[in-house]
């Protein structure tokens, strides 16, 4: 007797859907002004990535660079991020969160795990076990869908975080 095979659409749907109703849900809990999707997105790039530039936060995401550039002047002009010239070439710029923007990533992950607890203390113990054994899988999962588009096209199973090439910030 095989085992059962993932089914990869049930847990596309199912993570789509938990990680809609959470920011749903724990929204009001921060008191913050509503954040995006995008907008997030880009934020937790830099955040994960300190030092990234423009165009390996297009690429992380799949996105155009010019749309990219646009929202993150939104975030610059809003305070949650620093752009950093390089000092040995002017046309790269590094991106950094700042201290506001680990605050606020600080309040959302606080409120995003106070949704799923409400909603696993509804589980089983079984179930919790089971999410709990699977976490260091999804850890992993989330990190080969986090790689760029170039890098998973390359090496469909990579090892270890591709290096950082500077890449100019394009207007």
């Amino acid at each position: 007797m095989g085992k059962k095979p993932v089914d990869h659409v049930a847990l596309a749907v199912c993570m789509i859907d938990i990680s809609s109703d959470i920011r749903r849900k724990s929204l009001n809990e921060t008191g913050l002004r509503p954040i995006s999707n995008g907008v997030l997105e880009i934020l937790r790039v830099i955040e994960s990535h300190p030092g990234v530039t423009v165009a390996e936060v297009a690429a992380r995401l799949g996105r155009q660079l010019s749309n990219v550039s646009v929202q993150l002047r939104e975030l610059v002009a809003a305070g949650l991020v620093t752009r950093v010239k390089d000092e040995a070439d002017k046309r790269y710029v590094s991106l950094h969160p700042t201290d506001e923007s680990k605050r606020i990533k600080s309040l959302l992950e606080g409120a995003w795990a106070d949704a799923l607890t409400k909603a696993s203390e509804r589980l089983l113990p079984e179930e919790r076990e089971k999410i709990a054994a699977s976490l260091p899988a999804l850890e992993k999962l989330a990190l080969f869908l986090a790689e760029p588009e170039q890098a998973r096209e390359q090496a469909p199973e990579p090892a270890s975080k591709p290096a950082r090439t500077p890449q100019p910030e394009r207007h």
